[in-house]
């Protein structure tokens, strides 16, 4: 087997507790030609990060970027240092020392699919993703993506493996919790796009990816375990803002004209709802706000980071 080199960017914003027990776990891997690129976005403590026996380098961001802004400097540092692969990987996670093996494995499989239709070619690969507080708990076993493009699922989410996903399989997008996606894909479709700022960048990547004629594989021998986001809550006005616009967001970016149609109509239809809620529902208002105001940020061209304080 050959061993591409991989840089591994793990991004970290005022978790330093997490990112250290990602980066003990990562002193594991059985690959031999990785390196650690430590972007810390912003974060109020800045730690200088010693006594671990990784290559690391250390990258201190002024302010937050978000997911995508804080990774793209990652990824330029590793493209810098001419790697073959990248891989995001979530500061909240740990990981089998087999992963990243299991994962080059499959990426550097030169085998010609049969068949007279010429096969898409692997370009971003992703692991089986566990709960980390419940590790036969599937967090991520794949995504998929609604047919006008305004929402990701992930398939198996918490379901209990039954080896019911133990097969490799293309997806329609690989989670950025943990991303694997060759240099040559990069250079074509170019860095994850910052006007998501937090969520659905990923997926963004993924279609595009496979508009240029790349597959998103999903590789359940590479295994790995998330603990969840600290934060971003789940249900919080910032979560529900992102979801909200982002989802129209994906749909411009990446939609034909009549799945935009179709992603706009929905949106009048939700707002509607919202706007119910808002009048009638006290109980559902901060909901209703931030799906309102997410909406229409989104017709307002309004995109990147937005200070959901109110």
């Amino acid at each position: 087997m050959d061993f591409p080199k991989v840089a591994i960017i793990v991004l970290n914003w005022n978790n330093w507790q997490d990112t250290f027990q990602c980066l003990k776990s990562l002193e594991n891997l059985n690959y031999p030609n990785f390196e650690v690129i430590v972007v810390d976005n912003g974060s109020n403590e800045k730690f200088q990060i010693t006594d671990y026996r990784l290559q690391i380098v250390q990258i201190f961001n002024k302010e937050n970027l978000g997911f995508a802004g804080g990774n793209n400097v990652g990824i330029k540092q590793g493209l810098k240092g001419n790697a073959d692969y990248i891989l995001l990987l979530n500061n909240d996670t740990v990981v089998d020392k087999n992963f990243l093996k299991e994962l080059i494995k499959v990426g550097e499989n030169k085998k010609k699919a049969k068949g007279k239709r010429q096969k898409a070619k692997i370009g971003i690969l992703g692991p089986k993703i566990y709960f980390f507080d419940e590790p036969k708990k599937i967090w991520f076993a794949g995504g998929k993506i609604n047919k006008i493009l305004t929402k990701g699922t992930m398939r198996g989410y918490s379901e209990f493996d039954k080896e019911q996903y133990n097969k490799i399989k293309e997806v329609d997008y690989i989670t950025g919790c943990c991303l694997l996606i060759k240099q040559e894909v990069i250079k074509k479709i170019g860095l994850l796009k910052e006007d998501y700022f937090l969520y659905y960048e990923d997926t963004d990547w993924c279609l595009k990816a496979k508009k240029a004629g790349y597959k998103c594989l999903y590789v359940p021998l590479a295994k790995i375990w998330h603990k969840g986001s600290k934060t971003s809550i789940e249900g919080s006005f910032s979560y529900i803002y992102y979801h909200s616009r982002n989802g129209l967001l994906l749909a411009k970016n990446n939609g034909s004209f009549l799945k935009k149609l179709g992603a706009y109509f929905l949106s009048i239809w939700i707002l509607a709802k919202q706007i119910i809620k808002l009048i009638f529902f006290p109980q559902k208002r901060i909901w209703a706000r931030a799906v309102i105001k997410g909406i229409g940020d989104f017709y307002k061209g309004k995109y990147g980071k937005y200070d959901y304080r109110y």
